[in-house]
């Protein structure tokens, strides 16, 4: 989190065993490291799941509670210090975002008590857990919708109903029909007909849903991550960008986290926020804390892919600065570069490894909890339609072997080189590039827990910022292009050698540091 408190000097030491294109360079001198309040899983990196696509460990084809289980000695060994449960909720889509049982798990993936288990486990491992909640809509098959299309039951007021001024041809904040009749009668639903929006305005609505978030923290989840959450009351398209419909969402958000930090205090909430500004995510950041940075993440696949610096350096400075105005000092950032619902990162920059290498170490260099998505280490490929960005994991080569998920085919023509098994040997592998880095916040530790602060180069190909806390500071540096990049850094300013490099080959001689292409460095 960016609220900092100084403790008292601490040993760290931390070893990493890296293959020659990721190398780990003597760190700062115990007495001159500053140490943080914040542990790492205040600010590690956190890794998205998709069960169903994760690994299945009862031959039915389906990735199961009991495979992430499984693999928690993979997160591990990667460095991950949390993880994000796509919907594990009862539901009869594929992808769970359509809930029938708030309190209920998926039967295809497991029970409650594996669900228990996987919790108890990856606390004893330093990972938490968080899990979608997906509160905006229910499922029409939902016992709430199923009852509240008669009239008089109880739950008609859970949801919203068309009168007869309402313009029931109007589009949805998501560009779709707002409306869809059933049984002849007519109700919102900004994603589909399949999914009815609760109506927030009922105080019933309101109170469940604190204490279905109540629920599963009491089963030991660390928090949530919230889906459609500008979605509560930006509804329609004539909603979106009204500042009372920012303010309504804000009141309720605000609720919502009071109701569970009566159980836990330092409840994660973290939201799904899809607006294109810094300026529009940020009035989200007091009541849930964390957004997802999706402004940030476009603009880091774009500078990658264009190895143009410029846009990149502007936005970082527009971003934390509209954050710190909004949420003083009391936010956690969620950068990331793809999710679930966007073409993966690696398809974006069109196989190019190189481009790849430096759009991760950009992400894990930013400040607060880095969010990778399944299999984006490994490479994996992945275009529209959205079934085609969830596909099953790569744990062998074969992609036969018993305990790989096989809930769908593979589409992207990716073999079994692009496969745990395959690039965890590989000391060039993306693979061990995406473990080296994550574990470079944990050798320094201003990387997890500092400020940032853009540095001007005047080099359109190098992207470089501070990480700091008070006077202790580090300098990180991005050469995005195909060709060397040569940069003179002040005297004044200190720096006196690189720290840690992807590569073997920057130098530093005489306040002139030269960068090898596509390499990124930190300098103490």
């Amino acid at each position: 989190m960016m609220r900092y408190r100084l403790l008292a000097v601490l040993a760290f030491v931390f070893s990493l065993a890296l293959g020659p294109d990721v190398r780990a360079l003597p760190s700062t001198s115990v007495a001159d490291a500053p140490f943080l309040s914040n542990e790492a899983t205040h600010t590690g990196v956190w890794y998205e799941i998709f069960v169903r696509a994760w690994y299945d460990t009862n031959g039915d084809g389906i990735g199961d509670l009991n495979g992430v289980t499984a693999k928690l000695d993979y997160l591990q060994s990667l460095g991950v210090n949390g993880i994000w449960l796509m919907p594990i909720n009862a539901s009869p889509s594929y992808h769970g975002y359509d809930v029938t049982d708030y309190k209920a798990i998926n039967p295809q993936y497991g029970t409650m008590q594996d669900f228990e288990r996987l919790v108890a486990e990856a606390h004893k491992r330093g990972i938490k857990v968080i899990i979608d909640l997906v509160i905006n809509h229910t499922s029409d098959k939902h016992p709430w919708f199923v009852s509240a299309l008669d009239p008089h039951s109880s739950y008609r007021g859970w949801y919203t109903w068309a009168g007869p001024t309402t313009d029931t041809k109007a589009l949805s904040a998501t560009d779709s029909p707002a409306w869809h009749t059933r049984d002849g009668q007519t109700f919102l639903g900004d994603f589909s007909a399949g999914m009815p929006d609760l109506n927030y305005d009922d105080p019933d609505v309101r109170h469940e849903m604190v204490k279905i978030g109540q629920f599963w923290l009491a089963k030991g989840v660390d928090g949530f991550r919230l889906d459609a959450a500008r979605h509560i009351y930006d509804d329609l398209k004539t909603d979106t960008g009204k500042p009372e419909t920012t303010r309504k969402n804000v009141v309720w958000w605000s609720e919502f986290r009071q109701g569970l930090q009566t159980v836990n205090p330092d409840v994660y909430l973290v939201g799904e926020v899809t607006m294109p500004s810094p300026d529009l995510l940020a009035p989200y950041l007091k009541p849930l804390g964390s957004v997802f940075n999706f402004p940030l993440a476009e603009q880091m696949i774009q500078s990658a892919q264009s190895e143009q610096a410029t846009p990149l350096n502007a936005l970082l400075t527009s971003t934390y600065a509209a954050f710190h105005k909004a949420a003083g000092s009391d936010f956690i950032d969620a950068p990331f570069l793809s999710n679930h619902d966007q073409e993966r990162v690696f398809s974006r920059l069109d196989g190019n490894v190189d481009h790849m290498r430096v759009a991760a170490a950009m992400l894990l260099t930013l400040p607060g909890r880095p969010f990778l998505y399944y299999g984006e280490e490994l490479g994996v490929l992945g275009r529209k339609p959205d079934q085609n960005l969830r596909e099953p994991m790569r744990w062998e080569r074969d992609p036969d072997v018993i305990t790989e998920s096989r809930w769908k085919p593979i589409t992207s023509g990716q073999g079994g080189e692009v496969s745990v098994q395959a690039e965890q040997p590989d000391p060039h592998s993306l693979l061990n590039t995406y473990r080296a880095l994550i574990h470079w916040r944990s050798q320094e530790p201003l990387l997890r827990d500092g400020d940032i602060r853009v540095v001007s180069l005047q080099n359109a190909h190098v992207v470089a910022y501070e990480r700091f806390i008070g006077e202790h500071r580090v300098l990180v540096l991005h050469n995005l292009s195909g060709q060397p990049q040569s940069v003179k850094l002040k005297r004044k300013d200190g720096y006196q050698r690189v720290e840690l490099q992807t590569g073997n080959d920057a130098t530093y001689v005489d306040g002139e540091l030269d960068l090898p292409p596509y390499v990124s460095v930190v300098m103490q």
